[in-house]
């Protein structure tokens, strides 16, 4: 599947962690365990403190995103892999993952807009008035 938006780039507290080229095809074991992870989510899912009994395509994505989060903050390479794969697959408009941790919390941004390389290049700039 070729797309306008080749790469997935996960971004934790500003720096790129792991990046999915979406142009490389998945084995077919991979594409199994896809298919499984859409059989389980469609009975249902927790968003927060939400129990959803019917997710729709986005909030699927931030259950996956949530748990890809996870595996990456708890070093679980094999799962963050998989969750990465499946939002790279299932949303191919998705261009980043963005988490920022403070504290104890961590929000999760999808963001479809723009890449992880053209988000660097934004400048913030301040006007005092």
């Amino acid at each position: 599947m070729k797309t306008n938006h080749p790469k997935l780039t996960v971004v934790i507290d500003g720096d790129s962690i792991l990046e999915f080229n979406r142009n490389q095809p998945l084995p077919a074991r991979q594409r199994e365990y896809l298919d499984r992870m859409d059989e389980k989510m469609r009975t249902g899912i927790k968003l927060g403190d939400d129990e959803i009994s019917e997710p729709n395509t986005l909030q699927c994505a931030q259950f996956v995103a949530s748990s890809l989060i996870y595996a990456l903050q708890e070093d679980n390479d094999p799962i963050a892999t998989a969750m990465c794969s499946y939002l790279a697959k299932r949303i191919p408009d998705l261009k980043q993952v963005k988490a920022k941790t403070e504290d104890d919390s961590t929000s999760i941004e999808l963001v479809f807009d723009r890449g992880y390389e053209e988000a660097q290049q934004e400048q913030v700039i301040s006007f005092n008035l």
